[in-house]
């Protein structure tokens, strides 16, 4: 088949640009495959974060263009003009949030105008973590002319069939990402990072509320009276406040315990942080499904989740982690005292390796050609 993936792609950076290109490489392999990146994905002025742009993600070796501005309509028409002289088979796009549904819609609308071509949604979310007034009525003005979805998580399959109840789509568990290089030497990880910890728990990824950042800080205050010698290492951009955190921490006396290092960790450097650590902890307050789990489990790292969205789908209680009640500082607590006092690692290591071959690039690229067939 001839494809072509739009969306975001390298340089921009994040889970959707991870996505999108290890989809690309891995469709490549069977099928001629063409990206549509963004000129601009968002507006700098409503970007949350420093910058959109990962230097060391460049994306030169795949073919794509950039093309689309999600908030310029010139660009949606030839972005569509674009697409339909290539002549695909397929068009995939990646949604995540209802921002892109005009820009999407509008060219899907019109590339149908001029050829028959199938299009295919990966649904990250279908009702977004922090919804608005009019985000079904944008997801629908897309999703109307979608030939086929694919969801990720139990709980995005109901939020589409809610829309859609005829929908044609298959489910598929986001793939493991394996393109952060191999894990390191655990003690050597520490040394770069200036661990001197015995235990070391990982927070990872972009820091906003529904993320639940508060409610491992405050564990960790119920921890240091029953755990010793543990370092809290949490890495990513804040996308909010970052001074409440820090304030959380004093309050509660964590300064030796907490490691906040706040700031977008590159994709060169996540090996380092991942394999630093014995456990990595999601604490969300909402969620449908986590490229961080799946990071985790590329480095043969257990996981701490919540009981939110399709995260405890992923996590087989007891073999490869935990799940605990959501918004509850003590069940995290209670779950990762037992991780350490019952030596847990050895064996959740090794649960690890086992189970994170049912979510390879290459299964989820079988489900595609299976659906669109």
């Amino acid at each position: 088949m001839k494809i072509v993936i739009v969306g975001t792609l390298p340089p921009f950076r994040g889970g959707i640009a991870h996505f999108n290109y290890t989809l690309a490489k891995y469709l490549a392999k069977r099928h001629e495959v063409t990206g549509i990146n963004f000129t601009t994905q968002y507006p700098n002025f409503l970007f949350p974060g420093k910058t959109q742009f990962e230097k060391s993600a460049d994306g030169s070796e795949m073919r794509q263009r950039r093309l689309l501005s999600s908030v310029n309509p010139l660009s949606w028409f030839r972005t569509a003009n674009a697409i339909a002289s290539l002549n695909p088979d397929l068009i995939i796009f990646k949604y995540w949030m209802p921002f892109f549904a005009p820009a999407f819609g509008t060219v899907v609308k019109w590339v149908k105008r001029k050829m028959d071509v199938k299009i295919l949604v990966i649904c990250d979310n279908v009702i977004p973590h922090e919804n608005r007034p009019f985000d079904d009525k944008l997801t629908r003005y897309f999703f109307d002319h979608v030939d086929h979805f694919i969801v990720m998580s139990e709980v995005v399959k109901e939020d589409l069939l809610s829309l859609y109840p005829r929908a044609h789509y298959t489910y598929s568990p986001h793939p493991v990402y394996n393109i952060f290089g191999d894990s390191i030497d655990m003690n050597k990880a520490r040394k770069i990072l200036g661990i001197e910890s015995e235990r070391v728990i990982l927070y990872f990824g972009l820091i906003r509320k529904y993320k639940g950042l508060d409610l491992l800080i405050r564990a960790a205050s119920v921890l240091k009276n029953k755990l010793e010698n543990f370092t809290i290492l949490i890495a990513g951009e804040c996308y909010e406040d970052a001074g409440k955190y820090q304030a959380l921490v004093k309050e509660n006396k964590l300064e030796t315990i907490v490691n906040l290092k706040l700031q977008f960790i590159p994709d060169k450097d996540v090996a380092v942080y991942f394999s630093a650590a014995d456990i990595v902890v999601l604490p969300y307050r909402s969620a449908t499904q986590s490229g961080i789990v799946q990071i985790a489990y590329h480095f043969n790292r257990p996981v701490v989740v919540t009981n939110v969205g399709g995260l405890p789908e992923i996590v087989p209680y007891g073999d490869v982690g935990y799940v605990v009640e959501v918004d509850n500082p003590k069940a995290i607590a209670a779950a990762l005292l037992d991780f350490y006092q019952n030596n847990r690692y050895n064996r959740m290591v090794e649960k690890v390796r086992e189970y994170k071959k049912y979510f390879s690039w290459e299964e989820f690229v079988k489900k595609i050609e299976t659906l669109v067939d």
